[in-house]
C-alpha cells in the first residue's frame, strides 16, 4: 500500500507498506529515487507491516521494486502504475501529486467577511 501526504514545499511524504504476513529477513525499497541502490532504503518491520517513508519530489513519477532477502524482486500490486523494465518485466510506479499546485488551482477558501450595510434614512416630505 502507498500513502501520500504533503511534505516540505515541493515534496510529498510517501509511505510504502507491505503486509506483516510477508516472511523475509530483509526487504529493501529500490528505485529511481535511490539510484536503484539495493541497500540504500531498508524497510522496517512493525506490528502493522513492513514500512518506510520517503520524501519525494512533487509532481513526478518514480519506478521502484521491493527486494526480499537480497535476491527476490517483487512488485507492489497497489502501485499507481507499471512500466516495462530492461529485464523483460515490470517495475511498479508511484506518482507524486503536487499538493501545492492543486491547492492553488482549487483556490484557498476566502476568509469570511462581515459586511454591514447602513440603511438609507428616509425623509418624509409632506405636501403643503
Amino acid at each position: 500500500m502507498i500513502t501520500k501526504m504533503p511534505g516540505r514545499p515541493g515534496k510529498v511524504r510517501v509511505t510504502f507498506a507491505l503486509p506483516s504476513a510477508i516472511w523475509a529477513d530483509t526487504i529493501f525499497l529500490v528505485g529511481d529515487f535511490n539510484n536503484w541502490d539495493e541497500r540504500a532504503t531498508p524497510m522496517r518491520q512493525t506490528e502493522m507491516g513492513w514500512m518506510v517513508t520517503l520524501e519525494l519530489d512533487a509532481g513526478a513519477s518514480f519506478q521502484y521494486r521491493y527486494l526480499h532477502n537480497t535476491n527476490e524482486w517483487h512488485n507492489d500490486w497497489n502501485a499507481d502504475g507499471y512500466a516495462l523494465n530492461a529485464f523483460g518485466g515490470d517495475n511498479s510506479v508511484v506518482i507524486t501529486p503536487d499538493f501545492e499546485l492543486a491547492e492553488r488551482e482549487i483556490g484557498a477558501p476566502e476568509p469570511e467577511r462581515v459586511i454591514s450595510f447602513s440603511q438609507p434614512r428616509l425623509r418624509l416630505v409632506t405636501a403643503s
